[in-house]
Order: C-alpha cells, then structure tokens, then sequence
C-alpha cells in the first residue's frame, strides 16, 4: 500500500481511531488518505448498494473498518476526529453524537489542506455561479501554463488531489457554505465570494445562519490576503465591508477592479481590457460577472500573471471556454423550439439568473424537493417572458400556492418527468424555449442534478425523435 506524506494534523486527533461519515466520492477519499497515513479509520454509511460495497472492499484493502447500512454512534462518540461528507445533514445521528460527546467534526476538505499544507489555491463560494467561476478558474491557470486542478464542491474532493503522486501548483476549490463551516483552517491565496441569496433553507434555520457559514470563508483574514467580491450585490458588500487584506471588486453595472465596460462592450480587469464581450460564449450577465471573478482573482494570485503574454493567455482562454453541462445548456433544437438544461439551478435565485436570459417566450418547469423559499421572487420576470409554467414533484402545490396571481399559465403534475416533457412539448409554440430551470433540488424524483438534466436532454431528444 502506497503511503503519503505526513500530515499537519492536530496532535488531539491522532489518539485513537478517526471516523468517516458517508461514502460517497469524498468520504472514500478522505478514508483513503487517512488510512495511507497510517491511521486508523472507521468509516460509514447509512445506505447500501453494489456500488457501496465495492467501496467498502477497496476500503478495507487499505486498512479501514467500514460498516454499511448503519452507524456504530458509540464508536462514532469515541473517535479522536469525525470526518463530514457534505451530503450527510448536519442533524444526522452520527455528528449528533459526535457534538454530544464533544468529538470535533471536520469537513474533507479540511483534511485535504492538512495533507496539502503548502497548496496554492483560490477559493470560491457564493450561492449562485460557483461552480462556473471555480471552472474558469481552472481554466485560465491552465490558459497559462500551470498544472492546476478543480476540486472541492465542483466534483473531485480535495484529498483525491492529496493521494496523487504529483499534487498540482494551483487549484480552484469550490466551498459550499456546509464545507465551510467544518473547515477552520481555510486561508486561500485568493478568495472569490460570487454573490449572497437566500439558499439551503431546508437545512439551515434562517437566512443569517446560512449567510453566517459563508462568511466563515473569511474566518483567517489578515492584512495580506487577497478578496475578490461582487460590488454588485448589497449583502455581499455589507458582509465584506471591513474584511482585512486587499479587496478587489467585480461589477457589471459600474467601474470596479474588473468590470464590464459596456459603452465599448469589452471586459475590463485592472484596466486592462480583457475581451470583447461577443467572444465570451457564455450566455447573459451573470456569466459575464463570473468571468470577470475568475479573471481578477487569477490575476491578483501571483505577479507573473500580469504580463501582456499572461493577458493574452488569459484573453484566450477565457475566448475558448465553454459552458458547463446541466447550467443554461442548449440541448437542441426541436420543430424550432429550443430546449435549454438548468438543472443545476437548485434555488430561486439561480432560476431567477436563467430567466434573466431568456429573450423568447419561455416556457419553465419547475420542481423537485422544496428548499424552504418562496417561488414569488420569480413572477417579475414570468411577466416579462413567461409563456406557461409547469410545476411537478414534491414542491408543485407550493409553486402552484407562490405563483397564483402570475399572469401566465401553469399546470400542475405529480412525478412523471415523461408526462412533464410531453406537456411542455405541447405548451411550446415554434420560436419558444423550453427551460428546466427547477429551483429545487432533485432528490424526490432522481439521484442528483446530474441525473435530472441527463433524463431532460434524452427525453427532449426523444420527443422529437417520436414526431418526426
């Protein structure tokens, strides 16, 4: 078994035995790592499936003691360290009893900065638009020839990037507000925080609780750190207000640090101009917004990336990015109506972003599992472009309640994605779109966003295929 450095973890967390709580992707890395350590590890889960169990095998090939189905919560009270996975509820019984016993929890990525104590990263949060920016970000290191990564929230979990034999000089690390609040020791070369809106209400009690997560980003802020902030946006400002360090801000409404100079249409960082706004393929402003984040950070990161050879290189890569899948995703265009996957739109306020973007009649489906917030904040712009709305799943009778004075149709159905698609198919008149753009999650109909979107782009190609 191949062993990886030591790491710099707390002496009171190596007496005795660290467990892992859930076995998905970053579970199975962290326990890895940990076991390659030379530590004892017991992890996890609550769930079982084939898949699982492999887990578990491999797991146990390297050393950790690995329960599925269940959770010993005694054993769990007696670890030195409980390691969180981000889709396991902070309520759960596991860091129940651990918080009960006064074990400390941690998230992944905590482990993996311990184990990668002289990582060069930029770290970025914010209820909408992380995960575009946390990929430009990895794009245009990799525009300028560094050996960077994108990990965290985005998919690869920190410590997958720690057991690899050659650990990148840069990385994106997407934070959600979870992994945030049980990673004390985050202290990014840069900093990105994307914008502020209510989110995650189904697991945090207010608004304040969850904003209060996010700005634990900012938990190690000193006179040397580097912030980049949305000027444009009132909570993000009254948060970041008196933030120690050198604070750069970002704007498509007026002049900032990078903003959008939009009487010459080009995109502007530092004063320099950066690229026309027509060869950034990314749809609407908020795309722009994250554009013009990842550019300033990766700027501001190090001094060589300042040069007129780095400008360009960045002016390139930003030209040949593309959009990510399930996030404002043309999937086609079928008997001239366009078919648009937003699955990633989780929360109103990123449904509210996609329908910004919208400049034809648009029909929405919207629904899933409910996340605790209104649906009104959507009926501005129903107005503007809305052609009908479809509410299905768990949350349709609270879209239904929230959208009862909405001047456009909508139709309620149950659980049937099928009859969904059929519907809007029939709703849609040529020129229309028709957008997923969910504002909720997807766990009462489907394993995860990914799932949902992959599901609409087969059936809206499959509808066609039928008619024609």
């Amino acid at each position: 078994m191949p062993r990886v450095s030591e790491p710099a973890l707390r002496a009171d967390w190596l007496i005795g035995e660290i467990a892992v709580v859930g076995l998905a992707r970053s579970g199975r890395s962290a326990a890895k790592l940990l076991a390659r350590a030379g530590k004892q590890v017991y992890a996890s889960d609550m769930a079982t499936s084939p898949e699982l169990e492999v887990t578990a095998r491999d797991l146990e090939n390297e050393g950790v003691s690995v329960e599925l189905g269940r959770h010993d919560l005694a054993r769990i009270g007696k670890a030195s360290l409980v390691v969180a996975s981000p889709g396991v509820p902070p309520d759960a019984p596991p860091f129940v009893a651990a918080r009960k016993a006064q074990v400390p929890i941690v998230s992944e990525i905590e482990i993996g900065l311990r184990f990668l104590p002289r990582l060069k990263y930029i770290a970025i949060t914010g209820t909408n638009g992380k995960t575009t920016t946390t990929a430009l970000t990895g794009h245009l290191l990799k525009s300028l020839g560094c050996h960077a990564a994108t990990a965290g929230n985005i998919g690869t979990p920190l410590t997958e990037l720690a057991l690899e034999a050659h650990v990148p000089d840069w990385v994106a690390l997407e934070v959600s507000s979870f992994q945030l609040h049980d990673t004390p020791s985050i202290r990014p070369t840069v900093g990105i925080l994307t914008n502020l809106s209510a989110n995650h209400l189904d697991r945090y009690t207010s608004v304040d609780e969850y904003f209060g997560d996010k700005a634990l980003m900012f938990r190690n802020a000193s006179p040397e750190s580097l912030w980049v902030t949305n000027a444009d946006d009132t909570a993000v400002e009254t948060m970041t207000r008196r933030l120690a360090g050198i604070h750069c801000r970002f704007s498509v409404q007026e002049y900032a640090d990078a903003y959008y100079d939009r009487e010459n249409n080009v995109l502007r960082v530092l004063g320099h101009p950066v690229l026309e706004r027509e060869k950034l393929s990314l749809l609407g402003d908020h795309n722009v917004a994250n554009a013009l984040a990842a550019t300033l950070a990766v700027v501001l990161a190090d001094r060589s990336h300042t040069t007129s050879r780095s400008l360009q290189a960045l002016s390139d890569g930003l030209a040949s990015f593309s959009a990510l899948e399930h996030r404002i995703e043309t999937v086609g265009q079928f008997d001239r109506v366009t078919w648009i996957n937003d699955s990633k739109s989780t929360n109103v306020a990123s449904t509210l972003v996609a329908m910004r973007g919208m400049k034809s009649p648009t029909v929405l489906l919207l629904g899933g599992k409910h996340k605790g917030e209104p649906y009104t904040d959507l009926l501005p712009e129903l107005e503007r472009t809305g052609r009908a709305v479809i509410a299905y799943g768990e949350a349709a009778s609270l879209i239904e309640h929230d959208l009862r004075t909405a001047k456009v149709p909508l139709t309620r159905l149950g659980s049937s994605f099928e009859e969904v698609i059929a519907t809007a198919r029939r709703l849609a008149r040529p020129g229309d779109v028709v957008l997923l753009s969910p504002a909720c999650s997807s766990y009462d109909m489907f394993d995860n966003y990914e799932h949902r979107g992959e599901v609409f782009k087969q059936l809206a190609a499959g509808a066609y295929a039928e008619r024609s």
